[in-house]
C-alpha cells in the first residue's frame, strides 16, 4: 500500500480538488476554497514533499498523479473536477491520462518543459536557513532576505516553517528532494491527447503561459480554450480572486 497524501474535504455536492503549486500545500488555493465549498464538495491537497505529506526521493508528475489518483480511490471520488496551480496544473493535466476526469482548470502553467530555472535564489534561501539553524519565523525571515529579493515571496515560504522539537525552524516540504528533481519540476513528458472539457487561466504579467506555447496545448488537448486576467502575474489566484473564480464558476457549470 503507497502512502496516502494529506488532504482536507469541505463542503458538499460534486467535487473539486485543488492542487497546489511548488513549496506550496493545501492551504495555498484557500481563497478559492472558500467560495466553491459552498456549492461543492472541495479536496484539498498536499502534494508529496510538500505539507504534511510524505517525502519520497522521486518527485516527477506521473508518480505526483498516481498520489492523486490514490487518494480519489481511497475516497472513492470519481468523475471529479480537477483545479491546478503552477507544478500543480501540471499534475492535473497528467492525470488525465490516469483516469476519469469530468473538467480540468489549469492555473497559468503550460504542458511544456521550461528551459529556465526560476527558483535557484530559492533553493539557496531555503538552504540557507537549514544551515544557520534558526530558531524563530523572523530569523529565518531575515536569513531569507539575503537571497530573495520580494518580500511576498519570503512570506508565502516561511508559511511552511514549523519548530522541530530541537526547537529549530524547520521546513514542511522536502528541500534536498525538490531540488535534486528540479529538472523533472520545470520538464514535462508529452501525454497522449485528451479530450477533457480544459480552461487554461492566464496570469495577464505572466510568461509562464504564452503564444508560443499555444500549439503544444493543441497538441495534448483536443477541447481546450484560454482565458487572461489581466494585470496579473503568476499568483493570480491570489491577487485577484474574484476574477478568478469568476472564468471557473463560468466554465463550470
Amino acid at each position: 500500500m503507497s502512502a496516502q497524501l494529506n488532504y482536507k474535504i469541505e463542503g458538499e455536492g460534486h467535487t473539486i480538488v485543488l492542487i497546489h503549486g511548488l513549496f506550496g500545500n493545501l492551504d495555498n488555493l484557500g481563497l478559492l476554497a472558500r467560495d466553491l465549498r459552498n456549492d461543492h464538495q472541495v479536496l484539498s491537497i498536499d502534494l508529496r514533499n510538500h505539507g504534511q505529506s510524505f517525502h519520497s526521493d522521486q518527485h516527477n508528475y506521473l508518480e505526483m498523479a498516481r498520489d492523486v489518483v490514490n487518494l480519489l480511490n481511497t475516497l472513492e471520488l470519481t468523475d471529479v473536477t480537477i483545479i491546478g496551480h503552477s507544478m500543480g496544473g501540471k499534475v492535473a493535466m497528467a492525470l488525465t491520462q490516469l483516469t476519469t476526469i469530468r473538467q480540468l482548470v489549469v492555473l497559468d502553467m503550460a504542458p511544456v518543459a521550461y528551459q529556465q530555472r526560476r527558483h535557484d535564489n530559492v533553493f539557496a534561501g531555503l538552504q540557507a536557513v537549514i544551515e544557520a539553524k534558526s530558531v524563530s519565523r523572523s530569523e529565518a525571515l531575515t536569513v531569507l532576505a539575503k537571497h530573495i529579493e520580494i518580500d511576498g515571496v519570503r512570506q508565502f515560504l516561511t508559511k511552511s516553517l514549523f519548530k522541530s522539537e530541537q526547537g529549530i525552524m524547520e521546513w514542511r516540504f522536502n528541500v534536498a528532494s525538490l531540488l535534486s528533481n528540479y529538472s523533472q519540476i520545470i520538464g514535462w513528458e508529452l501525454i497522449d491527447k485528451t479530450s477533457v472539457k480544459t480552461l487554461l487561466i492566464k496570469g495577464g504579467d505572466s510568461d509562464y503561459l504564452t503564444a508560443e506555447h499555444q500549439a503544444a496545448v493543441q497538441q495534448q488537448f483536443s477541447n481546450a480554450k484560454a482565458h487572461v486576467i489581466a494585470n496579473t502575474g503568476h499568483w493570480l489566484h491570489a491577487e485577484k480572486p474574484a476574477e478568478v473564480l469568476r472564468a471557473i464558476r463560468k466554465f463550470i457549470v
